[in-house]
């Protein structure tokens, strides 16, 4: 697909400038975060690498016949956009915490909302608790996410879902707490009154218990697991690399 330059930038121009934006905001963490205790950083980036970088390397060699349970309908614990009758079907399995979620997030996010938005894909995102191992922000950042999406529907999870993407810590710590997960869900639109008891509470634990142990029945042993019309999409051999030729396929 391609735009004529006088009518703005291409989607593919559009793709790489997030991407160079993407590249420079990780640089200038990666600065940061060299201040900060050297000892202690190395050896928690290190084994923390060592698992997500395992489980999504795992996750991107698995063979289509492993994936048993990625159908392409509806999902009871997913978020859907896009219509019905859209031709194409994309699954998203994902986890609040992985690094390369948000890097498929930031490659794709655009370009899905607007094929969605023009009735050529209905995608599923399904967020499921995997990095559990590494603390506690998963299970609380999705059952903050099954909270809003009942008290608040659809739209206001959507944005609140991008949200907790475009404000992921870094899987060493430190974590949001259930209060700042509030302020985020608030910022996404929802009522306050409706949701912060419930946040706090890990009122929508049942719901990522429940998600996190469908994704597993299915097979699904690492994030993000992208599905294309009920098919393990592995196209690249990078996330940016799956995510691009996921949008030129679909466009």
């Amino acid at each position: 697909m391609s735009t004529d330059s006088a009518s703005g930038p291409s989607r593919r121009e559009k793709r790489e400038a997030r991407a160079a934006k993407a590249a420079a905001e990780l640089e200038a963490l990666r600065k940061k975060q060299a201040r900060k205790s050297i000892l202690t950083v190395v050896a928690v980036v290190v084994a923390i690498a060592v698992v997500v970088g395992g489980l999504v390397w795992y996750t991107l060699s698995q063979s289509d016949s492993e994936i048993t349970a990625a159908e392409a309908g509806k999902s009871e614990h997913g978020l859907v956009i896009g219509p019905d009758d859209a031709p194409r079907k994309v699954v998203v399995y994902e986890d609040f915490l992985c690094p390369y979620c948000a890097e498929f997030e930031n490659a794709s996010r655009v370009d899905l909302n607007e094929l969605a938005a023009d009735g050529k894909v209905q995608v599923d995102y399904r967020p499921f608790v995997l990095l559990d191992q590494v603390g506690p922000y998963s299970e609380l950042a999705t059952s903050a996410f099954a909270v809003v999406q009942e008290e608040s529907g659809a739209k206001v999870a959507k944005e609140f879902h991008d949200l907790l993407f475009e404000n992921q810590p870094s899987e060493s710590g430190p974590f949001p707490s259930a209060s700042d997960l509030v302020d985020l869900a608030v910022e996404a639109g929802a009522s306050e009154a409706d949701v912060k008891d419930r946040i706090e509470s890990l009122d929508g634990k049942a719901w990522a218990d429940a998600a996190t142990k469908a994704a597993q029945d299915g097979g699904v042993q690492g994030t993000p697991t992208v599905l294309l019309d009920g098919k393990q999409y592995q196209d690249g051999t990078s996330i940016q690399d799956i995510a691009d030729n996921l949008v030129d396929e679909l466009s």
